[in-house]
């Protein structure tokens, strides 16, 4: 009923930026919170950053500083921002919504991305 289909990781030095987009589709009547979530190896998926629908913003500690992120509710989209990128940061990225569904009541239901990988390396 509903994809998340992120892009824009890769292979970057350490210090620099990439940005992260994800993009929801289906039949979605409303988008509550979105998130990135990050699973480095042999780690447990943590949080990164998330945004309401009216904007309210809450960061990793240790990516506060460095890290944005943003939406566009008109395009269901989601956006991560990275600057001064560490080798820390390295990991799989995955996107995060609770969307409304089309017939399916007011409720949100919790939807990933297939995870996009960030590799901070020199």
């Amino acid at each position: 009923q509903v994809q998340l289909v992120e892009s824009g990781g890769g292979l970057v030095q350490p210090g620099g930026s990439l940005r992260l987009s994800c993009a929801a589709s289906g039949s979605i009547v409303s988008i509550n919170a979105m998130g990135w979530y990050r699973q480095a190896p042999g780690k447990q998926r943590e949080l990164v950053a998330a945004i309401t629908s009216g904007g309210t913003t809450n960061y990793a500690d240790s990516v506060k500083g460095r890290f944005t992120i943003s939406r566009d509710n008109a395009k269901n989209t989601v956006y991560l921002q990275m600057n001064n990128l560490k080798p820390e940061d390295t990991a799989v990225y995955y996107c995060n919504a609770d969307v409304v569904i089309l017939g399916w009541g007011k409720a949100g239901y919790d939807y990933w991305g297939q995870g996009t990988q960030v590799t901070v390396s020199s």
